[in-house]
């Protein structure tokens, strides 16, 4: 594989897990990237002294990162630890802060009054979720899949009993354990981290209830989340991985069933045995390759994960009462769940994310300062266009927030910025503003999402949210490895 050359499109987690996965392995890996940074999603914003994580703010799933890194042979390139609470919870009007903790009577003993016999259901629930993930994880999400009929074979190999799951959505299968409508949305919330909500996300994602509380739990990333990128990047940089920055690639060039080269929007040209997009899969295959299955028209048809807007705040003084992972819940959040497509413009209040990073990072921000990073899911560019009063929402978030800590912090802040949909889209090329592309539905997960090798092209493959297995950073890491088979596999023809 010495003489082999990839070129990988985007330097996002899976292109720079995929690239450092080629390049220990004797490949020859060039990078471009639209952007200024590497990243993608996974990034860092500072301005002002006060430093945020762009987009994720937490992981799942560590031993996807330390198999990587053990694949790579290297050590792992970033520290991090277990969160204990997961995160805290708080719904509206009502003053009680519930703490998801690991601790199964730490847990119950704060719904004792709301969910009689809470620990018996939840350890019922969790077995039921822990079945779907060890049932599936290898068989469905850990494998490549060559046909729809291949596809097909391996499901068939799943316990049958997991079959009604999938007629169910995630909140109808959590309402099957539970009777307090508090408990409900508490414990279903995970269904908005796939991006979209458990009124309209399978009920067989329950299985992440199980990843958060008994298998493996979430972590922080010591120093902020970005430390992933600048470890892996330190890697590359050791096997001599070239990055080249703020080339867009637009066009492209073929030969028969091979791509030739692709043409930047300088009009340089790029060429290698082998091409790995790290775009969108998706809106690539419709935007550069001009598949007409991919068309504007054809992507609008799919079903996306929510638009974000995101809140960086530097405030000038120290949040004491607010634990580092929060949500909050509005009065209208089923409402919400259920409408935010249908009508989006009377959602000012809705479910949000607190995310104060200084608080285990103070190196994030000034002596006696807080970084505070606020997540809100909202609808796409196809549903909401017009971002023109984004202000209006983000102030509305900001004072219900301080409603809720019982501190204005409006006379606080000192740094502000925020990104809407369209932000999201033009900075990181996502659909529409989609966060996390493709959403997961029953027609667009394993084979029937968008492959990750190219239907015309043999030399051309992907890897990332869009493709399998789907979005969130150990689905990336998993995407990159899947995506390098495939490579080997060509390169050995």
């Amino acid at each position: 594989m010495q003489n082999k050359s990839v070129l990988v499109v985007g330097a996002g987690i899976s292109g720079l897990a995929a690239a450092l996965r080629l390049a220990t392995n004797g490949f020859q890996v060039t990078i471009v990237e639209k952007a200024a940074t590497a990243g993608g999603r996974l990034n860092k914003l500072s301005f002002d002294g006060f430093s945020f994580d762009t987009g994720p703010s937490f992981f799942s799933m560590s031993y996807e990162f330390e198999q990587f890194a053990k694949d790579c042979k290297i050590n792992l390139p970033f520290k991090y630890y277990p969160l204990d609470p997961l995160y805290v919870v708080n719904l509206s009007n009502n003053p009680k802060y519930f703490h998801l903790f690991k601790n199964e009577a730490k847990l119950a003993e704060q719904f004792k009054d709301i969910e009689p016999e809470f620990e018996q259901k939840f350890n019922k629930y969790l077995s039921k979720a822990g079945d779907m993930f060890h049932d599936t994880i290898n068989i469905v999400i850990k494998s490549n899949f060559d046909s729809y009929l291949h596809y097909c074979r391996n499901l068939m190999k799943v316990n049958p009993s997991h079959l009604p799951v999938l007629m169910r959505n995630f909140y109808n299968q959590v309402s099957r354990y539970f009777d307090s409508d508090t408990v409900k949305q508490i414990i279903s919330l995970v269904a908005f981290f796939l991006g979209r909500t458990p009124f309209d996300t399978m009920g067989i994602y329950t299985l992440l209830s199980y990843t958060e509380f008994k298998h493996d739990g979430y972590h922080n990333v010591i120093g902020g989340m970005y430390k992933i990128v600048e470890g892996i990047l330190e890697e590359l940089k050791k096997h001599n991985v070239k990055i080249y920055f703020n080339t867009e690639i637009v066009d492209f060039q073929s030969n028969g069933s091979k791509l030739s080269a692709f043409i930047d929007n300088n009009g340089n040209s790029w060429s290698a045995d082998i091409y790995l997009i790290n775009s969108d899969a998706a809106y690539f295959r419709g935007k550069v390759l001009k598949r007409k299955d991919f068309s504007q028209s054809q992507l609008d048809k799919m079903q996306w994960t929510m638009g974000y807007l995101t809140i960086y705040l530097g405030l000038n003084i120290k949040l004491n009462n607010v634990a580092h992972h929060n949500y909050f819940l509005g009065e209208n959040y089923t409402d919400y769940a259920k409408n935010v497509y249908r009508n989006p413009d009377t959602l000012e209040k809705p479910y949000y994310y607190v995310n104060v990073i200084s608080k285990h990072n103070s190196e994030l921000a000034p002596v006696g300062c807080e970084s505070v990073f606020i997540v809100c899911p909202v609808p796409d560019l196809r549903y909401k266009n017009n971002w023109d009063g984004a202000d209006v929402i983000v102030n509305s978030i900001i004072q219900d927030f301080s409603k809720r800590i019982g501190i204005n912090i409006n006379n606080h802040i000192i740094a502000k910025r925020f990104f809407t949909p369209i932000d999201w889209q033009n900075k990181f090329n996502l659909y529409r503003g989609s966060g996390l592309g493709l959403a997961h539905n029953m027609w667009q997960i394993g084979a029937f999402r968008p492959k990750n090798y190219d239907e015309v092209f043999e030399n051309v493959f992907y890897a990332g949210a869009s493709t399998h297995p789907g979005a969130g950073l150990p689905m990336g890491i998993i995407s990159s490895k899947l995506a390098f088979e495939r490579i080997v596999h060509y390169a050995q023809k």
